[in-house]
């Protein structure tokens, strides 16, 4: 039976499951199986166990599949941090692995390649919707409108770790009892993946993106698999995948058009994420004091330095996800600062402007300063909210399946729910009117570009009118949006 794992809470208990001949398979002067295990020495592993059919083929030995699955069991009641189930066979990037393995949340989630790539014995079908695995695929479960691939690891988090023991001692019985048909020894971690999913589980879909990982079954599919990793600039790779291509559109087109660059120069010199956010700090902190001189020249400084301290906080994360150096606290600091950066640019503009002249009528820009306020406080409030009752309706948003149903659950049709949201189906499927719901929102990239633009031109009572106007129209429309999608 599996060890138990450290108790060590900070990182993950590998269980590799070397139970197919691909595990043996050469690679350069050793095995397939021996190149895993190196490669999750330099991951957050804490442990790496080996379950091998043979006695003495690893750390632990399983006649059958059903063993196989009662081996996850045993570690999954016994694990005090995540559990990765990786099988042995698997030629993959280390980036990719990383992908599942450095995310802050350490989380339930599944290695996927969204792609056009046929399933196969090796690769079963799944479907994400909203990042999550909705759907997935085993040689007895189909998968209707599927969109990716699964490629043969999952992480468990701590939180649905009693799920994965039950799911996976449920499975052992209905494999020992023939009531999957004739399922194969290689597919472990193909229905521990739709027993979670069915059973109701959060799994987050970890793709892989221009990496590659891949299951063989001989030494000939194992050479094309490390041929196409040799193919592949595996920092570019992750460099492209840092970078999001589906941002706010000043973002997005704005920023990170180029901002890979200062990414790798960040990552050259050293510089952490947190770092980065500091000076995108600092940057909108001397955005205030120019705007509080008041003058047109102080003006222009102050919207150039706001729209540097923007840039950084893209950067910031665009450099998480390339090192790969994710934290908890990162994260907090980067959605905390947001807010305190736009705040102190309020009171620096509304000090310039009331400052500027001795006409006591100025002093009115006080009041449009702290109603813009206001308002974006009540946005924040509408989003985290509306994010937090989405993320406790999961569990009953979509109930559970038995595992012994063959059929996909078909995914929700643009012709499901009320008027509003087919509406909302429909613009979301063309590209310009995609982008254009994105600019209706007033998402922080279009704020801050509103704020440079009408305090270079202007002045703070165009800026702060603006963003009542603008801002006020995007909580309406978000506003209705949620409650049409929550009736629906």
């Amino acid at each position: 039976m599996p060890e138990s794992p450290s108790s060590d809470q900070s990182s993950t208990a590998a269980l590799v499951l070397a139970t197919t001949p691909g595990a043996e398979l050469t690679c350069g002067d050793g095995t397939l199986l021996r190149r895993l295990t190196d490669q999750l020495a330099t991951l957050p592993v804490r442990a790496v166990h080996v379950v091998a059919r043979a006695p003495a083929g690893g750390d632990s030995w399983s006649p059958s599949l059903a063993d196989d699955l009662r081996s996850v069991a045993d570690t999954a009641k016994t694990a005090s941090g995540p559990v990765l189930i990786v099988a042995g066979d698997l030629v993959a990037h280390t980036g990719a692995l990383a992908v599942l393995l450095r995310h802050p949340a350490r989380s339930t989630a599944a290695l996927v390649a969204l792609d056009p790539t046929a399933p196969g014995p090796l690769r079963p079908a799944v479907r994400v919707e909203g990042g999550h695995v909705v759907s997935a695929g085993s040689s007895f479960h189909r998968v209707e409108g599927g969109n990716g691939t699964f490629r043969g690891a999952i992480q468990v988090g701590v939180a649905d770790l009693g799920g994965l023991a039950a799911v996976a001692t449920e499975l052992a019985e209905f494999v020992e009892t023939g009531r999957l048909g004739p399922v194969g020894g290689s597919e472990v971690g193909d229905l521990l993946l739709v027993g979670l999913v069915r059973s109701g589980t959060r799994v987050r879909a970890a793709a892989v993106g221009e990496l590659h990982a891949d299951r063989v079954v001989n030494q000939g599919s194992a050479d094309l698999a490390l041929q196409r990793l040799a193919e592949v600039d595996e920092r570019a790779a992750r460099l492209a995948a840092a970078v999001k291509t589906d941002d706010g559109v000043f973002a997005t087109y704005g920023v990170s058009t180029w901002s890979r660059h200062l990414v790798k120069l960040a990552a050259l010199i050293g510089l952490t994420p947190n770092a980065v956010t500091g000076f995108s700090v600092g940057l909108a902190f001397l955005a205030a004091v120019w705007f509080s001189a008041g003058s047109r020249g102080a003006q222009i400084a102050g919207a150039l330095l706001l729209l540097g301290s923007f840039v950084l906080d893209c950067v910031d994360g665009q450099l998480a996800r390339y090192t790969m150096s994710f934290s908890p606290l990162g994260a907090w600091l980067d959605a905390t600062f947001d807010r305190v950066k736009e705040y102190v640019v309020y009171v620096g503009l509304a000090v310039g402007y009331a400052g500027a002249s001795m006409d006591s009528s100025r002093g009115g820009v006080w009041l449009l300063a702290v109603a813009a306020f206001i308002l974006q406080m009540l946005r924040h409030m509408i989003d985290f909210s509306y994010g937090g009752a989405v993320a406790d309706a999961g569990s009953w948003a979509r109930p559970p399946t038995s595992i012994l149903v063959p059929e996909d659950i078909p995914a929700r049709s643009g012709r499901d729910g009320n008027a509003i949201v087919r509406l909302s189906g429909r613009l979301e499927r063309d590209g310009l009117t995609r982008r254009l719901k994105k600019v209706i929102v007033l998402p922080i990239g279009e704020r801050m570009l509103l704020i440079a633009v009408t305090a270079a031109f202007f002045n703070a009572y165009v800026t702060f009118a603006a963003l009542l106007v603008w801002g006020g129209a995007a909580a309406l429309y978000s506003l209705t949006g949620r409650i049409a999608r929550s009736l629906a």
